[in-house]
Parts: structure tokens; sequence; C-alpha cells
């Protein structure tokens, strides 16, 4: 399994506490890059700048994603552009949501 994979079935474990649909599939994850030496970029937004969890679920996905055996390094970005909105929910999310 590549390493980018890794690093998806990871953040897939995390969930908003507020929707019971994990973060990536929410769409809260924008990018992911991992350089030649294992060094994981992730930019990650919220649903909405003043969510309760702004504080701990940045945290909680660096702290993931570093557990993982090949990583050397998290950097994390909270980016708020462009603004999180239901569309960039996976399908399977949005059936979850019966949206």
């Amino acid at each position: 399994m590549i390493l980018k994979d890794k690093v998806i079935e990871e953040i897939k474990k995390i969930y908003d506490p507020e929707i019971p649909v994990n973060i990536y599939e929410l769409g809260l994850i924008y990018d992911i890059n991992i350089d030649n030496e294992n060094n994981v970029k992730i930019n990650m937004t919220l649903t909405s700048p003043n969510c309760p969890v702004a504080e701990s679920l940045p945290n909680e996905v660096k702290n993931s994603v570093k557990e993982i055996k090949d990583v050397k390094n998290v950097d994390l970005n909270l980016v708020w552009e462009p603004p999180w909105n239901k569309s960039m929910m996976s399908e399977s999310a949005k059936l979850e949501l019966n949206l």
C-alpha cells in the first residue's frame, strides 16, 4: 500500500463530532502531498471557522498521521479558501446524511 493511501486510511478514522461521517468523506481534507523523504503536508478546513473543534481536530489529524510508521513529519495547514460546503462531500457521505 502506498503511503498516501495509508494517510487517507488513517484520516478516515477521524469523525466530525457533529456529523456522523469521517472528515475525509466530508471533504474537509483539501490536499495531501508527500515528498521524497515521506514528509506529509495536509491542507484541511473545517465546516465553519467557529467550529467547536477548531483547536483539537487539526491536532488529531496531525497526530494520527504521525503515527504511521513510514511518515517522517506532518505539516498541517488549516485553510479557509475555498470555504467548505456540502458539495465537497463524497457521494457516500451524502447518502449517509440523506442529502
